[in-house]
This record gives structure tokens, sequence and C-alpha cells, in this order.
């Protein structure tokens, strides 16, 4: 083999090591989804997962989350606060629809809107005079 017939091998397979090596992989995930869609989805249209189980998996997810360092999507935390609200856990509502609103500033509007209404039904429930 010459030194020019070697070259015609040497020169394609080294230009495809260099692009291999710049290849890059594609930008991380922002948020870590998991489930979450189509729990969502379950609970709000069609209505066919028990909330306790519901909440089960997402607390799952947000277990998850945690240990890989990883955020919870936009949304959930308002979600799972509305499970929660589904069995009368109004405390922890509560401090999942706080957590929504600090998380993501931008859904302060609705969240300032659900939590006045929860204050309001646990005044109601509790036999206090809304004004």
């Amino acid at each position: 083999m010459t030194g020019l017939s070697l070259m015609r091998y040497l020169v394609p397979g080294g230009v495809l090591l260099l692009l291999a090596g710049c290849a890059q992989k594609g930008p991380a995930p922002l948020y870590l989804w998991e489930t979450f869609p189509r729990q969502q989805y379950d609970s709000l249209l069609r209505g066919t997962i028990n909330p306790a189980e519901q909440i089960r998996v997402l607390e799952a997810q947000a277990e998850k989350a945690r240990a890989v360092g990883a955020a919870l999507p936009p949304g959930f935390r308002a979600h799972l606060g509305m499970l929660y609200l589904s069995l009368d856990n109004t405390d922890k509502t509560r401090q999942l629809w706080l957590d929504e609103k600090t998380t993501f500033p931008e859904s302060a509007p609705y969240m300032d809107q659900l939590l006045k209404r929860l204050d309001a039904s646990t005044k109601t429930a509790n036999g206090e005079k809304t004004t």
C-alpha cells in the first residue's frame, strides 16, 4: 500500500472521528416531567384514578426529582394541591399552592385566587362569617 492510498482511508476516517468528537448531546430537559402530564389528564378529564393513588405517584415523582436535583414542572405543585384538597387536606393544599407561587411567580394571580377561595371555604367550614 502506497502512502497515497493509505491517505485515502485515513483522512475520511480522521474527519469522521473529529466530527463524532464534536457532536453534542441535546440540552438536558429543564423539568422532570415523568408521568405528570398523564396524571393531570386523567384527573381533569377522565377522573378515573383515585386521588390518593395519584398523590402517591406524584409524590414519588417529586422525591425522584429531589434525589437527582431536578426541577418539578410548572403546575405540578398546583395540581398536587388540588388532589390534596379533594381529600380535605387544606393545610397541605395551602403549602403546595404557596410553593407553586414562589417557584413560578407568574402563577401568583391564579394561586392568590385559589388561596383566597381556600381561606374563604375554610372560614365557612369553621362557622366563621365571610365578608
